[in-house]
């Protein structure tokens, strides 16, 4: 539940299906993934959004400021949520 784990990820466009295989391996499962692009929202690839859709988690895509707060409002809540986030 209350865990940081290093991600591999550089920049929005290392964000594929294989990247985001950690957040699908935790236990117990996340519901909501917070995704944080840095200093602005970027398009990620629709496949890989419903890929992750069809594992049952919804992908959250914002800046990494706005993700800090949503990922913190969601924990509040109670919400099984991750959050991957890329420096600004």
């Amino acid at each position: 539940p209350r865990s940081i784990l290093q991600w591999n990820v550089g920049s929005h466009r290392d964000i594929s299906h294989e990247s985001l295989s950690l957040f699908r391996l935790l236990e117990p499962q996340i519901e909501i993934l917070v995704l944080g692009t840095g200093d602005r929202v970027e398009r990620l690839h629709p496949a890989t959004l419903k890929q992750m859709r069809e594992c049952g988690i919804a992908v959250e895509v914002q800046d990494t400021a706005n993700a800090c707060a949503t990922f913190n409002f969601l924990m509040n809540e109670r919400r099984m949520v991750a959050a991957g986030l890329i420096p600004p």
